[in-house]
């Protein structure tokens, strides 16, 4: 059980879940095939407008599909966001690639064109756009540059369902595109992730190393990996994708909420959207400067954890962690944003049940919290 009164993140899970999961129990189809999968598969394409979506098992194993299918291995490097969760550079390191880390905009807290161009080598094969927090990237740029160098773009969206750049959603932009469907997500399968892709060669191969790398059944064609989805989870998820708009929308109104309220506090930099985009708030965020607020951040989360509320600090830079130091080329004074954003940044409660009462109770906690 949740020790808090106010959760970061609650899934909206209703009837139309109940009973597509029991119609899914009821055909004897619990497995990775089913009715419901293809089902899944199909209204994801329509909702993105893509030729192809690919039911995963999660949205780290969608990343891992992502550069099998590219090709990506040893010798090859890979730019990823110095501020993302772990996923994307543990897959690349998975497939024997190395991690190339930038920083961030300080504007919208994703991939940096402009310092993008200055990390491309002889061996740069690719680059992972993670739209971070449910703010898109500057896809423009960015495509303009991988263009020009003949690079392979991979859209992380696993926190941006439904997000926009420039009227367009994001994941239609890349090579391949990748998102999960973890329960705290905007639309959720429990675990679970899609692998989409306009390109029919790479759908093809994504499919293969998805299951087992056969082809036809039990004959392995390439060494493969069981990621896919069971039906049960994608009837959940066939539920959640025909309410998205809905759930895209309460986020939308619980940004509006908070930002409207927490505008006049000093000290505090509130969750960005850059007029060219269509942010979706996967968590609302802010950053906390000490001077102006009174408090730092982590002695913010620590104030709202004892009024009950469940707040996240911003994820750590990559470059900064053991596991990442020797991919780390770069000198700290190269991650000025990353960094910013890793000491000041918080999550807050954004979860799709969330209510008006509790939204004016958090705003009225970090209200109170700015007088001390």
């Amino acid at each position: 059980m949740n020790k808090f009164k106010i959760p970061i993140a609650n899934p909206e899970i209703g009837e139309n879940e109940f009973t597509l999961v029991l119609e899914a129990i009821k055909s004897g189809w619990i497995s990775s095939k089913g009715y419901f999968i293809d089902k899944f598969e199909q209204e994801f394409t329509k909702w993105m407008g893509v030729k192809h979506a690919i039911t995963v098992s999660n949205g780290t194993a969608a990343l891992h599909l992502a550069l099998l299918a590219l090709n990506i291995g040893p010798g090859d490097d890979v730019i990823v966001p110095d501020i993302t969760f772990a996923s994307p550079a543990n897959m690349v390191i998975e497939v024997g690639a190395k991690p190339i880390f930038i920083d961030v905009n300080h504007e919208y807290w994703c991939i940096d064109p402009k310092k993008l161009e200055k990390s491309i080598t002889n061996n740069t094969k690719a680059i992972i756009v993670v739209h971070l927090y449910g703010h898109p990237a500057k896809m423009d740029e960015i495509l303009e540059i991988a263009e020009r160098y003949g690079l392979y773009i991979i859209e992380d969206c696993a926190e941006a369902h439904g997000a926009e750049f420039m009227g367009r959603k994001v994941g239609s932009f890349g090579h391949i595109a990748t998102f999960s469907f973890y329960g705290n997500k905007i639309i959720t399968t429990g675990e679970g992730g899609m692998v989409i892709t306009n390109d029919d060669d790479l759908a093809d191969r994504i499919r293969l190393y998805r299951d087992h790398g056969m082809k036809p059944r039990y004959w392995h064609i390439v060494v493969g990996y069981n990621y896919r989805m069971t039906n049960v989870q994608a009837a959940i998820g066939l539920a959640q994708l025909r309410k998205i708009d809905k759930l895209i929308e309460k986020k939308r109104y619980i940004a509006r909420v908070y930002s409207e309220e927490l505008s006049n506090i000093p000290g505090l930099e509130l969750h960005p959207e850059m007029e060219w985009a269509k942010c979706v708030y996967w968590l609302y965020s802010i950053l906390v400067d000490k001077g102006s607020f009174g408090l730092s951040r982590d002695e913010l989360i620590s104030q709202l954890s004892k009024d009950g509320i469940e707040t996240r600090r911003f994820f750590y830079p990559l470059h900064v962690m053991p596991a990442y130091k020797q991919y780390a080329t770069l000198s700290s004074s190269n991650f000025k944003v990353s960094t910013y954003l890793s000491e000041h940044g918080m999550n807050l409660p954004s979860g799709p049940r969330i209510s008006d009462d509790e939204l004016m109770y958090i705003i009225d906690k970090i209200r109170k919290a700015a007088k001390h």
